[in-house]
């Protein structure tokens, strides 16, 4: 345990700190605990664009791992018990499946308290988790103190595929700060585009990875125009990633390039959402993504796939227009009926703004994360 009055030292191992759900929750949540915490981050894609969002009085260490994380597994392991003793941090905490190498080197002989993180899946396990890695983390997550997990669907993947007992697995569902998404927005949130009266928007904001599956998304779009010729219809993709060449490609093909905005990462969205009046989630695979309780925050209606915990999280006038998982017509027939009715678009986004508020503030998760940190 942390010693009464210390400054707890936490040692971040996340497969990336690019901007992205987990690496902004991680941003949020060292800003609101400020000077009651120092912190050593390791990305292991070397990749850590995310720390635009951390305040600048944080302090934050990059720790220099010197090609640590090359040769066989006993090495890579090795070495990562090295970086531990070295930093000798209070806690580990690492994130999702690229770190449970990290945490297996923290397995025997822990060499400090280690919390694990499960926040979701890549495109190879969409569907189910692979037995292979599940295997792998029974072995690495056996010794854990806890592990964390925003959805009722990793509670019972901890449960079911990784043995994790019952008693470790804590249940902490994302937070958001309700006052600042729903201000007004702001006339430059979004280069280039600029909202037209009587225009209706569709947005959404993501990382451009294959497992958001916005090619869904874009033509859906595209059916949507056709379908509603009469309508002054834009979409709105916030993001940035590996899929942005294939994506504009695709827009080019569609005749979309008049209609489909692409503005890149955009660092404060609650600037921006504002601006649409849908919000659409197209993934694959998710487990309690934070754009949507933001765009709820910012009194949107959602139009999204049964993946994970998103249809809970809904507001019960909001669930019918999340479509089954992987069923594109679905998708857009819901796309299509919150376009063509005003009124329900107004009424679902007002009651999806007290549901949030009600159930997914920030202040729950703060407290929860406060226990777990030590601070």
């Amino acid at each position: 345990m942390v010693q009464k009055n210390k400054i707890p030292h936490i040692f971040h191992v996340i497969p990336s700190f690019a901007h992205g759900g987990v690496p902004i929750r991680i941003s949020y949540l060292m800003n609101h605990f400020g000077g009651r915490a120092r912190h050593s981050l390791l990305s292991t894609d070397h990749v850590y664009s995310c720390r635009s969002r951390l305040s600048a009085d944080i302090d934050l260490t990059i720790p220099d791992i010197a090609h640590a994380d090359q040769g066989n597994i006993l090495q890579r392991i090795l070495a990562y018990r090295k970086i531990i003793k070295d930093l000798k941090p209070d806690l580990m905490l690492t994130y999702n499946w690229g770190s449970t190498e990290w945490a297996l080197a923290n397995r025997l002989r822990p060499l400090c308290r280690h919390y694990h993180l499960e926040s979701g899946f890549g495109p190879e396990e969409a569907l189910f988790t692979l037995p292979k890695r599940n295997y792998f983390r029974r072995l690495a997550l056996g010794r854990i103190e806890g592990i964390v997990v925003p959805s009722q669907t990793l509670v019972k993947i901890c449960q079911d595929d990784w043995h994790i007992p019952p008693g470790k697995i804590h249940y902490i569902p994302n937070g958001v700060d309700c006052e600042k998404y729903a201000a007004a927005p702001s006339p430059d949130a979004l280069p280039g585009f600029k909202k037209k009266p009587g225009n209706i928007t569709i947005g959404t904001m993501t990382p451009l990875r294959p497992e958001k599956n916005l090619s869904r998304l874009i033509t859906a779009f595209k059916h949507l125009k056709t379908t509603c010729p009469n309508k002054d219809l834009d979409l709105v993709i916030m993001g940035e990633g590996n899929e942005r060449a294939a994506l504009e490609q695709m827009i080019r093909e569609y005749g979309l390039e008049a209609h489909v905005y692409m503005p890149g990462h955009v660092d404060d969205p609650a600037k921006a959402l504002g601006w649409l009046d849908i919000y659409a989630i197209s993934s694959d695979t998710e487990q309690m993504p934070n754009s949507v309780n933001q765009a709820m925050a910012a009194g949107l209606p959602i139009v999204g796939m049964d993946v994970g915990d998103v249809k809970f999280m809904m507001n019960d006038l909001n669930r019918p227009f999340i479509a089954p998982a992987r069923n594109d017509r679905a998708f857009a027939e819901c796309l299509i009926a919150l376009t063509t009715d005003d009124s329900l678009r107004q009424e679902i986004g007002q009651a999806n703004k007290i549901h949030v508020k009600q159930t997914f503030d920030q202040h729950r998760m703060y407290e929860s994360y406060a226990s777990i940190w030590g601070v």
